[in-house]
């Protein structure tokens, strides 16, 4: 048929449907919005939104499914399309959709312990439980409340700006349940909640996961509701051909959707306009596309653009013109609240919840500051969820409704980690909360390898809002380390290092910390393989320094903005040495031929680091290093190490370009240039360009200046282990081209 013919049929099609409602009714008819469920790929559902708000039509009801629960849900509070388009771009959904906090909302005692363990097993009933899989999202929990705070007063969702529906399914007896009434970020929550995928949500006295499992194109919830004419946007493509299953995660998801296959059949009929989009090219866990989803939705948007256009013409002729389409949110930035209720606390009080969120009682609050309160308190680690609703009260004010789910105090983690200066590791932990007195941490860590370390640390929390700590700690590791000369391998260590260590720290807005400590340290050294010169014993020392530290980094990998600073300084003294040198296999029995003198002396460290997203997909950073020693009469034995590109031991100044301690020197200074892009998801490309000075410091034992320039290129990955790089590096003045290979975080 030829094309104009197409558009006059259907001109004609949409006016006789048009003819038979006016002869049904005299009002204007109504128009339906149905959003099918799909994962990322219900970001395509923008475009459509886009298009019905340009063509000025005018939608009265809206039901979803899932992710068409959530942008259905925005749509009807009264968002324009526009700014949930902006909304969807603006998302970390990689923090969103998983189990992880932001690093941002640790309190500082917790973040170098974070995320540091590829395994997290909770004592649960006598015994550690394996973890569940299965996704609970603080973040997620959040945002939705931040995003639905204008709309908190509604409870019956028919009285939104445009009238709700979602569907969930009941775990208890699989029936699908149209959600309507009650706390909108909860129903939103339970009709994404895939099984196997995200936890089960407990709402309304049921227990609930994805209304997918039934119904994912709910069209005839949106006829039931009233509307005259259906719109209907289903980016499902329906069960994957046997082909396309290849792993447990598909095989879970096909089984769950048998039945939504065979309902959406029905619900399309049902559809006055049908738009299918064509994303094959993704799947539902395709967020890392999220831009790309919406750019294809908009593209179908376009292309259906014309069809909502002539219905908006054709009723503007039949009932008049209706104003332009525009935000219809409610406007409240703000809501007093008034009284407080908290459910769920067992293992902490109300008291300690309260003190870390800083609540204050009959003060208006925004849904920022809120989010912001209520993240004070997920960081400390205490709780596993922590989400609110809001009771308007006949006053105007509100009452909010904590819903608290604790985690139990005691967890065992497990880590790998794979160097090439330290070897493979296993890293194994166990952290105890209030184990000893409360409001304290208690943990044991042990590195078994080829090279055997222990920590132990216990960290008590003092004061009204729990700011000011004390930490006493206990590490001992026996390392072996291969010395240089003019960068090529001179002889190899077994060194035993023990340190005491006993700090007090006070934090600030969980990014600061002050305080001072004092530390002793001893060291046991032992040649393994024989050079020119050489020395064998121990060395003792007592270090009292005093430090300040700052953390506003994303994420603990692949920090994608914030900084990271820790200086020290402090001064070693009470020096007890037990050591004999050797030169050419003879001991040297005059040490002042040496000129080695075990002084006291002032020494001080800096570490900064800092990203820049210059893009979605590029990330600029840098890190400035200095480590400093005054009037150090000695080499070696407090000298550091220059070379590597991850911390791994003691006293050492990472440089690309370099193995660990290529250099040893007692003052270094380093700058470090370095750009990230993110290929894909996980994958990653870095480089980096850095140089040092050392050996500047006049005072100390054989200054001479040096300089260091270097350059590395990595491919990293991102996975359940932990970070993988594989790296190549190269340093002017060595003139060598270096391997290095990193798994995991090390100890």
């Amino acid at each position: 048929m030829p094309n104009q013919f197409k558009k006059a049929y259907f001109i004609l099609l949409v006016l006789l449907v048009i003819a038979t409602i006016t002869l049904n009714a005299q009002t204007r008819p109504k128009i339906g919005l149905t959003l099918s469920g799909g994962g990322a790929k219900g970001l395509a559902h923008i475009g459509i939104l886009k298009a019905i708000d340009s063509a000025g039509l005018q939608v009265d009801y809206v039901t979803g499914t899932s992710m068409g629960s959530i942008i259905g849900a925005l749509y009807a509070s009264g968002y324009t399309a526009d700014s949930i388009e902006k909304m969807a771009k603006s998302i970390d959904w990689d923090l969103l959709l998983s189990n992880s906090a932001s690093l941002r909302s640790l309190s500082m005692d917790e973040k170098e312990e974070y995320f540091k363990y590829a395994v997290e097993l909770p004592w649960v009933n006598h015994g550690f439980r394996l973890p569940s899989g299965v996704l609970e999202s603080e973040e997620l929990w959040l945002k939705f409340s931040e995003f639905f705070f204008p709309v908190y007063a509604i409870k019956d969702f028919s009285k939104m700006p445009k009238s709700f529906k979602c569907i969930a399914t009941d775990v208890a007896n699989g029936e699908g349940v149209v959600l309507d009434k009650g706390e909108l970020v909860q129903a939103v929550r339970s009709s994404m909640a895939i099984p196997s995928v995200f936890t089960a949500v407990n709402y309304n006295g049921r227990k609930f996961v994805d209304g997918g499992v039934v119904r994912n194109f709910p069209v005839k919830d949106a006829k039931a509701m009233g509307a005259d004419l259906v719109i209907g946007s289903n980016v499902s493509g329906g069960l994957l051909p046997k082909e396309k299953i290849t792993n447990v995660f598909q095989v879970l998801l096909q089984v769950a959707f048998f039945r939504e296959d065979e309902d959406a059949a029905k619900e399309k009929k049902l559809c006055d306009i049908y738009i299918p989009h064509n994303l094959d090219n993704f799947n539902m866990g395709s967020f890392s596309s999220s831009d790309d989803i919406i750019a294809e939705g908009i593209k179908t948007g376009d292309s259906v653009y014309p069809k909502l256009l002539h219905i908006a013409d054709s009723l503007t002729k039949i009932y008049g013109k209706q104003g332009p389409i525009i935000s219809t949110l409610p406007s409240v930035d703000s809501v007093r609240i008034t009284a407080y209720q908290i459910n769920g606390l067992n293992k902490t009080n109300e008291s300690f919840f309260l003190h870390r969120m800083q609540f204050e009682n009959n003060k208006f609050y925004t849904p920022a500051v809120i989010s912001a309160q209520i993240r004070k308190t997920f960081g400390t680690r205490y709780y596993n969820k922590i989400i609110y609703s809001l009771q308007p009260l006949p006053d105007g004010s509100c009452k909010i409704v904590f819903d608290v789910e604790e985690n139990p105090l005691t967890f065992a983690k497990l880590g790998i980690n794979f160097n090439s200066n330290t070897g493979v590791s296993l890293i194994g932990n166990i952290t105890a909360r209030d184990f000893v007195t409360p409001y304290s941490r208690t943990l044991v860590t042990v590195n078994v390898g080829e090279n055997m370390r222990l920590k132990a640390e216990h960290t008590q929390v003092f004061g009204k809002f729990k700011t000011f700590a004390i930490t006493a700690s206990l590490k001992a590791e026996g390392l072996s380390f291969t010395t240089y000369k003019d960068f090529a391998k001179d002889g190899l260590y077994k060194q035993t290092y023990i340190v005491a260590d006993v700090n007090t720290h006070w934090t600030i807005r969980r990014k600061w910390a002050f305080g001072i400590g004092t530390r002793f340290e001893t060291f046991h050294n032992k040649p393994n393989i024989t050079s020119q010169f050489e020395f064998k014993g121990s060395n003792r020392l007592i270090n009292s320094y005093t430090y300040i530290r700052l953390n506003t980094l994303s994420n603990v990998v692949y920090p994608k903005k914030g900084s990271k600073l820790d200086i020290e300084t402090g001064y070693v003294y009470s020096q007890r040495q037990n050591l004999t040198f050797y030169k050419n296999g003879y001991p040297i029995s005059n040490l002042d031929s040496l000129g080695f003198y075990f002084n006291n002396f002032l020494r001080t460290k800096l570490n900064y680091e800092h990203y820049y997203p210059l893009s979605k997909k590029y990330t600029f950073f840098t890190q400035l290093q200095a480590s400093i020693n005054f009037n150090q009469q000695q080499r070696v034995l407090n000298d550091y190490f220059v070379g590597g590109l991850t911390n791994t031991f003691r006293n050492q100044v990472t440089f690309a370009g370099l193995s660990e301690g290529m250099i040893n020197t007692s003052s270094v200074a380093a700058l470090q240039l370095g750009l990230r892009y993110q290929m894909y998801s996980s994958l990653f490309l870095l480089g980096k360009v850095n140089m040092a000075y050392y050996d500047f410091v006049s005072s100390n034992k054989n200054s001479s200046v040096g300089f260091l320039s270097g350059y590395s290129v990595s491919l990293g990955y991102n996975f359940v282990l932990g970070p993988l790089e594989v790296s190549a590096m190269y340093c002017d003045q060595s003139k060598k081209i270096l391997p290095y290979i990193n798994l995991g975080i090390p100890f």
